[in-house]
């Protein structure tokens, strides 16, 4: 099967490292727990006439001022998702990742985040079913 969200994805991770987009919230992220927190609160699935609802695993890295290091990376979808509900997914996870950049890391925060690597999943199915995962 034709892998086709790779190009969408690089070209959303280089649109993301050049915009600086305005932070879901005003308050600060001082834990490991508010960044997964605070991207979750800029997360925004497509409507289910777009795409069937999947899980998708993203793994991203910070830099000290919040804004996103490297490239994003896709690492899990639902084996069941169709080629469409990939694209669709990947699309909304790159336009929550730069609706929440720069992250509003506190100082203790910004040190401690800079440069590491985090596996945030975004849920849309009610429960997931014991089926083979997608690995990308």
């Amino acid at each position: 099967m034709a892998r086709c969200g790779n190009g969408l994805l690089l070209a959303a991770a280089l649109l993301l490292s050049g915009v600086s987009g305005a932070t879901a919230e005003d308050a600060q992220v001082n834990t490991i727990q508010d960044i997964f927190q605070h991207l979750r609160t800029c997360w925004k699935p497509p409507p289910p006439n777009k795409a069937r609802p999947i899980d998708i695993t993203v793994v991203v890295s910070f830099n000290r001022a919040g804004n996103i290091l490297g490239h994003p990376r896709i690492t899990y979808e639902s084996a069941e998702a169709s080629d469409n509900d990939r694209l669709q997914y990947r699309v909304a996870v790159m336009e929550a990742l730069q609706r929440c950049t720069p992250m509003p890391f506190t100082d203790a925060m910004a040190g401690a985040a800079a440069g590491r690597p985090f596996a945030i999943q975004f849920r849309n199915r009610k429960t997931s079913p014991p089926t083979q995962e997608r690995r990308v």
